[in-house]
């Protein structure tokens, strides 16, 4: 983080606005987008000193000096960089040196990172190597602290945990902006101690507490939950769920994500009800590398927001004035005025948006999609290259599914996977024992799944079963993303091609893998924490492309499959999750049988 404040700077930046000094950097001839008053104001010119805003205005002539570098900005629009309002860096399944490089060409200029993939397996550790690598971006990197590790307590087992000493710990580190999405719903609104203490010590340095309310009983259990102290929420899904939370004070996070398709049903509370736009924010939440590289990062969310009917000036404030207000950073980032930082992006059409020039803190950092500045890769540690630790190479036998009785029928929970949504379903089907076991089931869509303990090398493999993924033939995906515990998943329809791709992902120290007739034909290697690769986003999309072709091969047709394996073990989100402990009914937050 850069330590120029308005304030130490703010001799210069008088001086300069009033011509009695040059200005470094001076674009002229612009189309102020001014989020703050709702306005485009043409034939604008920015005066910029020290990497802050000096002048906004219609002639900054007398600014110019010498050495004042001009940019004619040829009528295009001057929007203010874009913020992600909530986005985990793990997903993009590189480190933030990598995802700055990706994302920062398509005019994003702040993000803010909520590390609770790396804090489940290296705890409190594993933040603060998030925090330390953040402050070297030449854009804004805020870090918040993680608030459940476990997500879950007593339903699933992490490699780290955080506690709330933890939390009170590093809100005194510069960088951090909150608390993380508070996942355990219930906890809040049954008054667990440990939550509410977290809250608390967020709330007593005046921080922001984020909100992850994953439920979609809007009664007394939200009330609760929204009454514990948390501020926004990213995991509405319907329309109803967008009101709620604005009317009850918090602020709507509207997530448009690689997997996560959230914005089109909670968007018509501001186009078709007309409430307030000033409560809702834009969001990724979880950006593949593929989605980065491809089809971009926040100009994605803007472009598809306007076309859910957003004004293109109100998509703009979802994802700049409100996101910094919301995190009280509107005095540095979020809006084009004197004393803001200069991130700046050029763009010739604010609907269609694509990034012409990106200004960051006043330096032209990207052109054209092209990054123009070095990055030179942050060393991680040898301790974090090593977090896959699985017992005993793993057989076939690992993934057996003993039944109730040596033949017949078995009353079977099974994970419902719901194409483009989180949730899952919790399906209860019939299905055939063979010798006493419950194989996959390709005529019912029945496929093994099993969760591998990979954090202390116990060697449990806890064994379930999914529906959904339309595998066919000898086949089987692994991960080591899992959220949030993130042991290995592992979902196949042939126990032998189940451990070639388990045995494959330790020999790699994780990433995902996908096996067909005992052969890897899929495989992005994620040695950082088994989340995060140390090459370049467009190495890891390429990779990543591997890994989808290789669920085509198997017969899957879902959108970003491997986000949906990904979310199986995530024990917050109903309805049926697996854990390392079990299978778990998130409505109810207890295990249930596999088989009866």
């Amino acid at each position: 983080m850069d330590a120029r404040t308005w304030y130490t700077t703010r001799q210069k930046l008088v001086a300069v606005a009033m011509g009695r000094e040059p200005a470094d950097l001076v674009i002229r001839n612009g189309k102020w987008v001014s989020v703050q008053t709702g306005e485009i104001i043409p034939h604008t010119d920015i005066a910029v000193v020290d990497g802050r805003i000096a002048f906004v205005g219609p002639d900054a002539s007398h600014t110019i000096g010498e050495n004042t570098t001009v940019v004619d900005a040829e009528g295009m629009y001057l929007v203010p960089g874009l913020l992600d309002g909530h986005m985990h860096v793990e997903s993009g399944m590189v480190t933030v040196t990598e995802f700055v490089r990706a994302v920062a060409p398509h005019g994003t200029t702040g993000m803010f990172v909520d590390p609770h993939e790396i804090a489940n397996v290296f705890g409190l550790k594993g933040v603060r190597l998030m925090v330390d690598e953040a402050r070297q971006q030449p854009i804004h990197v805020w870090v918040q602290v993680p608030s459940c590790v476990p997500s879950a307590p007593g339903l699933e087992t992490p490699g780290g945990t955080i506690t709330p000493d933890d939390v009170a710990e590093a809100m005194q580190w510069e960088g951090i902006i909150g608390l993380g999405e508070m996942m355990n719903f219930p906890g809040v609104f049954n008054g667990d101690e440990k939550m509410l203490a977290e809250m608390a010590a967020t709330a007593a340095v005046g921080k922001v507490i984020g909100g992850h309310y994953a439920s979609p009983d809007l009664g007394l259990p939200f009330h609760g939950y929204v009454a514990g102290g948390p501020e926004d929420d990213h995991e509405g899904t319907r329309l109803e769920d967008a009101v709620a939370r604005v009317r009850q004070g918090m602020k709507a996070m509207l997530r448009y994500g690689s997997g996560w398709l959230d914005v089109a049903p909670q968007v018509k509370a501001i186009t078709e009800m007309g409430l307030d736009p000033r409560r809702f924010i834009l969001c990724t939440d979880d950006s593949h590398a593929e989605t980065l590289v491809h089809d971009g990062h926040m100009d994605r969310v803007l472009r598809h927001a306007v076309s859910q009917g957003l004004p293109p000036l109100t998509a703009i404030q979802m994802m700049t004035l409100n996101t910094a207000e919301h995190f009280g950073v509107s005095r540095d980032v979020g809006l084009i005025a004197p004393g803001r930082w200069a991130d700046i992006v050029l763009v010739p059409d604010i609907a269609d948006f694509h990034a012409h020039k990106v200004f960051a803190r006043g330096q032209l950092i990207a052109a054209e999609g092209r990054l123009l500045i070095d990055m030179p890769a942050y060393p991680y540690p040898e301790w974090a290259r090593q977090s896959v630790h699985l017992g005993h190479p793993l057989t076939a036998e690992d993934f057996r599914l003993p039944a109730p009785r040596p033949s017949g029928t078995a009353k079977a929970h099974v994970i419902g996977i719901i194409p483009g949504q989180a949730p899952t379903r919790h399906l209860v089907m019939e299905l055939p024992i063979t010798d006493g076991e419950v194989k996959p089931y390709a005529e019912m869509d029945v496929a093994k799944a099993a969760l591998v303990e990979r954090h202390r090398a116990t060697g449990t493999v806890q064994v379930g079963l999914a529906h959904g993924f339309g595998f066919r033939g000898k086949c089987a995906v692994a991960s080591t993303v899992a959220h949030d515990s993130h042991h290995m998943i592992v979902v196949g329809t042939d126990e032998a091609s189940m451990a070639v791709a388990a045995n494959k992902l330790a020999e790699v120290q994780g990433g995902q893998v996908v096996v067909k007739d005992g052969e890897v034909i899929g495989l992005v290697e994620l040695p950082i924490a088994g989340l995060m690769s140390t090459e370049h986003a467009d190495v890891v999309a390429k990779k990543a492309a591997t890994v989808l072709e290789g669920f085509r091969a198997c017969g899957c047709t879902i959108e970003n499959p491997n986000m949906q394996l990904a979310l199986m073990a995530l024990v917050v989100i109903p309805e049926l999750r697996l854990s390392d402990q079990g299978l778990v009914d998130v409505t109810k937050f207890d295990f249930v049988p596999v088989l009866e």
